[in-house]
């Protein structure tokens, strides 16, 4: 079966090929890291070949998410190095900018055995923490020979994704009995787990860790970044902020519409259009200046100025979740669009008034919530979302209403971090001189 996995890897390697080279042309993607994901990783990242933990985080939420653990590992591990590897070009630049505590980050390695031996051989892991749903059959299969545990941390299985793991469960079902320990989101997620072949002993619920990964307004580190990144979005007191957020191609044009309707109601307002990935920055910008708006790019923007524009374009990758502080409404994209939707904790936070669209399978416990605490809104469609947003604008008190419930539904809900360290020391005990300042938290289940 592994033979088949592998066979069937490397023709989609090969059969991806053109892809790659098309993204590395037309936007410099893979050119310069391709030597890592083929697991040629500097001899300099590990030189004496020390031991360590390594997390994977595909991309930028990952790597947001797994920093609410990374410094606690660091801490409770002091004799283990900490790596840090991410699939996406954007996931790279967060974690290389979030993680100050680890000792090195990289691209993870294609999936066929010689290229993941490789990396294990550099990185010397006594611990490979998955976050979310990462499952890689080569690596797990080494890692299991080699004695190396392994944890899926905040993992969840979407109801979109699932029909498709059930097509290759007699596979699945192998490859989840090398996983030692799930610690997931919720019971829908362990269910499903469970009905596709994983131990259920070995799954723990721990809630999503996306709320324990959010710093609490007024931290240092907060305070710090939000005075850095806001200097940029000076505007006059009383100007309306309507922040658009990871939106994608098909919700640039109904924001932007949306946005047209609300400068009839609203004096002045400001819109910052935040595309989700780096391809489409030129193309919304495009979109706004065509639609007749003054545009402007936030690379373009000078600190402590006053915005006259009538629309920024977020060109920047890591700072979107503290220009969330800077906004009156919030409409949190890939949710209008059949994607799945994408964090809605991040302004939640700050105290925001949120709004997003039908589609958010990929947060659908986390969208479930806010919308029993009454801490969001859900819209069918880009009509009611201008609807949403123009409603919010014009009554201050549901606004502060909406956001208040939704800052404490994240302060109620965080925990996720203590429940999965426990998880984690289970698999990997403490030091002997760490046990006397570590907490002591309930069994893992």
């Amino acid at each position: 079966m592994h033979l088949l996995y592998s066979l069937a890897m490397l023709l989609v390697f090969l059969a991806a090929s053109p892809y790659f080279l098309y993204q590395a042309v037309r936007h410099g993607k893979y050119t310069g890291n391709l030597p890592e994901r083929l697991g040629f990783l500097p001899v300099s990242l590990n030189l004496d070949r020390e031991p360590s933990i390594w997390i994977h985080a595909v991309s930028v939420g990952e790597a947001l998410t797994a920093r609410a653990i990374a410094g606690d590992l660091k801490a409770r591990y002091p004799h283990l190095r900490l790596f840090v590897s991410t699939t996406t070009m954007t996931g790279q630049q967060v974690a290389k900018q979030s993680f100050q505590v680890a000792d090195g980050v990289f691209f993870f390695p294609i999936d066929l055995g010689f290229i993941v031996r490789r990396v294990l051989d550099i990185i010397r892991p006594r611990l490979f923490v998955m976050m979310e749903t990462e499952i890689w059959p080569n690596l797990l299969r080494e890692c299991r020979a080699r004695g190396v545990k392994t944890a899926v941390i905040n993992g969840r299985i979407s109801t979109r994704s699932f029909p498709r793991y059930r097509l290759v469960k007699p596979l699945f079902r192998r490859v989840l009995t090398l996983v030692d320990r799930f610690c997931v989101q919720g019971e829908e997620t362990a269910g499903r787990l469970a009905e596709l072949g994983a131990p259920r002993d070995r799954i723990t619920i721990t809630g999503s860790l996306k709320f324990d990964a959010l710093q609490a307004p007024g931290t240092s580190g907060t305070a710090r970044g939000a005075e850095r990144v806001l200097r940029y979005f000076t505007v006059a007191e009383g100007r309306a902020v309507v922040v658009a957020g990871s939106t994608m191609p098909g919700e640039h044009e109904i924001v932007l519409r949306a946005f047209e309707r609300i400068r009839t109601l609203a004096r002045n307002p400001l819109l910052i259009l935040a595309p989700r990935k780096p391809e489409h920055f030129a193309e919304a910008a495009s979109l706004s200046r065509h639609s007749g708006f003054r545009t402007v790019l936030r690379s373009e923007l000078t600190i402590d100025a006053e915005v006259k524009a009538d629309v920024v374009v977020l060109d920047t990758i890591g700072e979107l979740a503290q220009v969330y502080q800077a906004a009156t409404v919030v409409f949190v994209g890939g949710s209008l669009v059949p994607v799945g939707g994408h964090n809605i904790l991040e302004p939640a936070v700050y105290g925001k008034p949120i709004v997003f669209g039908p589609h958010m399978q990929n947060f659908a416990e986390i969208a479930e919530a806010f919308l029993a605490g009454q801490a969001a809104l859900q819209v069918k469609s880009g009509r009611e979302m201008e609807d949403a947003l123009i409603e919010l604008l014009s009554e201050p008190e549901a606004r502060v209403r909406l956001g208040d419930r939704a800052r404490e539904l994240v302060e109620a809900n965080r925990g996720a971090r203590e429940r999965s360290l426990a998880a984690i020391a289970e698999l990997l005990p403490l030091p002997q001189a760490a046990t006397g300042n570590v907490l002591a938290f309930p069994a893992a289940r």
